[in-house]
């Protein structure tokens, strides 16, 4: 495609992501980027088959997507750059190996795989294609969040003393028995703690061991960083706690407290304003971008493969670090006992794709 033609997507699935999906590329769309979703694809029995899908999405003045009932049919489309794949984990990584094989760009839900091996071959694949395939950890975009890896990372109020996550749901009650079945799900572990667990990488890196408590659905993680690598940038303690909760007027909580050397950063999506930053000025509301994660993770791809890119970020290649981790915190869980995490070097290859 011409670096000035429009980027036409396509939607496979389209329950609750789906939409969330569809409202941020037309976010894209109205903020100058030129990105239009063509065609969606789902099976079931929701918004494609009965509603409309342009009010759906916040937009009933644009253009109706095409609906199609086939994944391959929608993949095939001549009108296709870039495929959007919201469907059940368990196919995640077929979904995404053939629309790359079609020459399309991926953006693909998390996590991507339960099993890092899968993820691995698919960013392979992505290589040998020229073709972005991105996973969508949408917290690496999400304000506040953005601006705490920032200040991590310039140093502003001196080095991470402490570091504490929490993300709190009422389980799903939707999806049938997918989320309840943990082979396929993985559980809060996998659908939920994730977004925490690749935050503390991206910040961090990998940690050398992990301790957790709990279970699937309930789980909190004690992070250990080793001396040196990029884990010296790494405070002790580092943990997060991720959970479906039992009951289901449970309200969600997404929040983070970081301790500086010289200040106490301070999240919480409940708040008006959810970050707050104590300094030697006193407590103070921190100024954050319009939207959200889904918004900028999305924008960013689009704007990679407008630029003609030859990476992304995230890429799979930390996709496959984190399904390590998540994997090393879920042996914690069963054990009782402090789990190494550990990647092998020939996990992945991190030189960029050629286009």
């Amino acid at each position: 495609m011409n670096t000035q033609d429009p980027i036409r997507v396509g939607i496979i699935g389209f329950g609750f992501m789906g939409r969330t999906h569809l409202a941020a590329y037309r976010g894209a769309k109205r903020s100058g980027i030129p990105a239009e979703v063509v065609a969606v694809c789902d099976r079931g029995d929701g918004l494609v088959a009965r509603g409309n899908l342009a009010s759906a999405a916040g937009a009933p003045d644009l253009p109706e997507p095409a609906r199609v009932d086939d994944p391959d049919a929608l993949i095939a489309r001549d009108d296709i750059h870039l495929v959007s794949i919201c469907t059940w984990t368990d196919s995640h990584v077929d979904l995404a190996a053939r629309a790359l094989r079609r020459g399309r760009h991926v953006l693909v839900e998390k996590p991507v795989s339960l099993d890092p091996d899968p993820i691995a071959a698919l960013h392979d694949l992505a290589r040998r294609q020229g073709r972005l395939c991105m996973p969508a950890m949408c917290m690496r975009f999400w304000p506040g969040w953005d601006w705490l890896r920032r200040r991590i990372r310039d140093g502003r109020y001196g080095p991470v003393r402490s570091a504490r996550f929490e993300r709190l749901s009422a389980a799903p009650t939707w999806g049938g028995a997918f989320y309840h079945d943990h082979a396929r799900s993985g559980g809060a572990l996998f659908d939920l703690h994730i977004h925490d667990a690749d935050f503390i990488l991206h910040c961090f890196g990998m940690p050398a061991s992990v301790v957790s408590a709990g279970d699937a659905n309930h789980v909190t993680t004690l992070y250990r960083f080793g001396d040196g690598g990029a884990g010296s940038r790494a405070p002790s303690p580092v943990s997060a706690t991720g959970a479906w909760l039992s009951t289901p007027s449970a309200p969600f909580r997404m929040r983070y407290q970081v301790e500086f050397e010289r200040a106490v950063a301070d999240f919480d999506l409940g708040r008006p304003a959810p970050l707050e930053l104590a300094d030697e000025h006193g407590v103070h509301a921190v100024a954050l971008e319009a939207g959200t994660g889904y918004d900028g993770e999305i924008r960013a791809l689009l704007c990679a493969i407008q630029r003609g890119d030859p990476s992304i970020d995230p890429s799979l290649a930390e996709s496959v670090r984190v399904t390590h981790l998540l994997r090393a915190e879920r042996d914690s869980l069963r054990t009782g006992r402090e789990v190494a995490v550990r990647v092998p070097d020939a996990a992945v290859r991190e030189d960029p794709v050629h286009r």
